[in-house]
C-alpha cells in the first residue's frame, strides 16, 4: 500500500479507520470502533471516529479532527510540519514522544527538501 504521510508525520494509509472507510466496509469500521473503544478507554466513542478520509480529506476521524498539530498546519497551509520553520515545536514534540515513527517520517521528508 502506498504511504500517505500527513501533517504530523503519521501515515494515514496505515490506519485501520482510514482503510475501512476507503473500502466502504461498515463491518470493518465497527471492529475498529470496538477495538478503539477498548484501547482508548472510551466506551462512548461515536461511530464517526472511524469514518476517515485522512487528515487532508473532508472527513478526519478519531482525534485527528480536533488535533492542534493538524489545525496549525492547515492554518499555515503546510503540506506537513516538516515545511514549517518552527519544525519540532513544543506541540509536535509532545506528539513525537507518543509516536516516534511520526518524527522519523517527518525527518525523512525534511532531509529530502
Amino acid at each position: 500500500m502506498a504511504t500517505m504521510i500527513v501533517f504530523c508525520g503519521l501515515d494515514c494509509a496505515q490506519c485501520e479507520a482510514y482503510q475501512a472507510t476507503q473500502a466502504n466496509d461498515r463491518a470493518w469500521q465497527e471492529r475498529v470502533l470496538a477495538k478503539w473503544r477498548e484501547e482508548y478507554h472510551a466506551p462512548d466513542m461515536p461511530f464517526a471516529a472511524v469514518i476517515c478520509d485522512g487528515c487532508r480529506g473532508p472527513r478526519a476521524g478519531g482525534y485527528c479532527a480536533e488535533c492542534p498539530v493538524r489545525a496549525c498546519a492547515i492554518n499555515k497551509a503546510y503540506e506537513t510540519c516538516a515545511d514549517c520553520p518552527d519544525y519540532a515545536c513544543a506541540e509536535l514534540e509532545k506528539f513525537f514522544a507518543m509516536v516516534p515513527q511520526a518524527k522519523a517520517n517527518l525527518d525523512a521528508l525534511k532531509a529530502q527538501r
